[in-house]
Formats: structure tokens, sequence, C-alpha cells
């Protein structure tokens, strides 16, 4: 999930990018990035453009389909793109991406060691440097139900004081993985047992409770008061509840078992022609100064660079150690289908 995925005109605007990045005069100083909307703040952008005497282009993308399929259907003129891992490991492995420059990348000691166990598919960073951890978790309105009633675990969407008044996403790997890490299952199994299970957990125990499965309206109904339980990112709820409210309205945790998260990573394309300045661009963002700048802009905990922390200004929606027990959702290829097909079986099953 990402602030982008609520930009409806995303899709329109990248395709019509294309042909301005395709067919304009390099002058060797202007750096292509092709990123999520609204993920980068353009007081860092300005900042990287007075330093390093160039101009820096952003073309966006609202899902890694979009991102993915644009490029394999031959868009030229990027040269730094901001995959998911799951999207990350798939380009890696279709030749897609270019080694990073390991002289370049002074601040690689700045990362959470963390994330190099997460990152199965790069746990050195040779082609995808992190650049934000995210997770979602269960957001309750203090509003409705008194602190101190309820569980702080996945468990919690099957008290029946919710029951009415919670949702899950529309979004089989999190949802499913949640009901993997509550029976202790790695949340990218093809083992067709533990998905049976994990399928038992959640139409038995958890979705009887739910409104509905709700990927993106569940920040407004939870802000109206209609949610008091919810499952999802943050930054959807918190972007729907005036920031003076967050502290009496707002309990986001992620429970202490952990469960699936993402990484987007910032990585450069094989057709990339300005490689140079784009090594630059990535350990300048890996800056714990400039890294708080991005964290400040949309209250983000701060996971990725830690030292970070010392320069945010912001309270951050939520402390990054609650995230220190997530795992990765990896590419599992064809065994998406059992998914699905649970999925399906799940949503229209009464």
């Amino acid at each position: 999930m990402k602030i982008a995925s609520k930009i409806a005109v995303a899709a329109f605007g990248a395709f019509a990018a294309m042909g301005l990045f395709t067919s304009c005069g390099d002058d060797g100083k202007t750096l292509y990035l092709y990123n999520w909307t609204y993920y980068t703040p353009d007081e860092v952008l300005r900042d990287f453009e007075k330093e390093f005497n160039c101009k820096v282009k952003v073309d966006s993308y609202a899902s890694n389909e979009e991102m993915y399929a644009k490029l394999k259907a031959g868009a030229k003129g990027y040269d730094i793109v901001v995959p998911s891992q799951d999207y990350a490991s798939i380009m890696i492995a279709q030749g897609m991406l270019q080694k990073l420059d390991p002289s370049k990348q002074t601040n690689n000691s700045k990362i959470n060691p963390l994330l190099s166990k997460m990152a199965t598919y790069d746990p050195n960073f040779e082609y995808a440097s992190p650049y934000y951890l995210g997770a979602a978790g269960v957001s309750v309105n203090k509003t409705k139900v008194q602190a101190g009633t309820y569980e702080k675990n996945w468990n919690i969407f099957a008290d029946k004081k919710f029951a009415g008044h919670a949702t899950m996403m529309d979004d089989m790997r999190e949802v499913i993985g949640d009901a993997l890490t509550v029976l202790g299952y790695d949340i990218n199994t093809t083992d067709d047992g533990e998905l049976a299970k994990a399928k038992e957990l959640i139409v038995n125990n958890w979705k009887p409770n739910l409104v509905k499965f709700d990927a993106e309206g569940f920040g407004k109904s939870f802000a109206s008061g209609d949610f008091w339980l919810c499952q999802g990112y943050a930054e959807v709820v918190y972007g729907e509840v005036p920031e003076e409210k967050w502290e009496d309205t707002i309990d986001f945790f992620i429970p202490e078992e952990g469960g699936p998260s993402y990484l987007d990573s910032m990585c450069i394309l094989k057709t990339a022609k300005h490689a140079e300045l784009a090594n630059e661009f990535i350990n300048y963002i890996h800056r714990p100064e400039v890294y708080a700048k991005f964290l400040d802009a949309f209250h983000f905990p701060c996971f990725v660079i830690p030292e970070a922390a010392q320069f945010t200004t912001k309270k951050p929606m939520y402390e990054a150690s609650q995230m220190n027990n997530c795992k990765l959702k990896l590419d599992i290829g064809e065994n998406l289908d059992k998914y699905n097909n649970i999925w399906q079986d799940i949503r229209y099953t009464d």
C-alpha cells in the first residue's frame, strides 16, 4: 500500500510522460526517477539538485504491476525505479537491473541489518537498495472501544465486541498471511495443509465479525465511526483522521507475532543512461539527515536508516520496532494460483 494508490490519474500520467522521457534531449545532468506518486518529498529532490548541479524528473505509477508492464512494453529513459520486494526479485532474475556501484554506496553501513536478513533475494543490496519498509497492522477506534478491553494480536478479529464494525483488507496475501502467522507458519508457504488451516481460521473465527473485505475505503469508515476495528496500513487511517484527533482516536499496532510486510527498494535499470548520478541519488537518500525529511513528510517510522531518528521532528504513526518480527511477502510464482483459489472461497463462502 502506498499513498500513490489513492491517485486515480497516476496511470494516465505515467503514459503521458513516457513520450517526454524518451524523446527529450540528454544533457547528462538530468536524473529520471520512476517512483510511486508522492513518495519522495519535493524538498529532498530540490536539495539533491542543488548539491549535484542537476535536474530530477519524476514519473509515477500506482502499482508494481503498472510499472513492470510499462517497462516490459519497452519504455525507455528511466534511471531509477522503486519496486517492492516481489517485483525486485523478479526484475533481478530477468536481468532488468544493473548492479549498484559499491564505491558510491558509502551509506550502506547505516542500513538496518535486519533488512539484510529479510531481503533474501538480494541480501547484500547489490541490485536493490532499501527505501522504505512498511507493514499492515490493526487500528482500533478508541472513541468506540475502551483501551485495555481487547487483546493486541491478530485474533482480535474474533472478538465479538467488534462484530458488525470490523473490516480486513481485500488482499489475499495480507489476510491469509496474518492467519498463517497466528498458526506459526511461513507467510510465503505453499503447503496445501497449512493454507487449508489458514482458510479455516479466517472463515470460522474472523469473517463472522467482518462487515466486508475492504482495501481502500476503510480509512473513511474508521474516521466516521462506522468501523471500530480495521486491518490495514496505518497511513490510510491516519490520512482520514484530522491530525489533532490522532491521539484520542487511533490505537494502531502491529501484533508482536509479526505479519506480512513490504520493502520498496531503489534500483537502477539496466538501460539507465545516468548510472553514476543514480548511484549518487541512492546514497544521498540514505544520509540520515536526508532520510529524516522523508520520514517527517509522511510520519513514517524509522526502520531503514535507524540513525535518521535523531534528525526527525515529527512523531511517527507507530514505532519501527513493531516491524521487527514481520516477514516480507516474496514472489511465489505459479503457486499464487493456490492463494487465488483459497481467497475466492474465503470471499464468497457464507
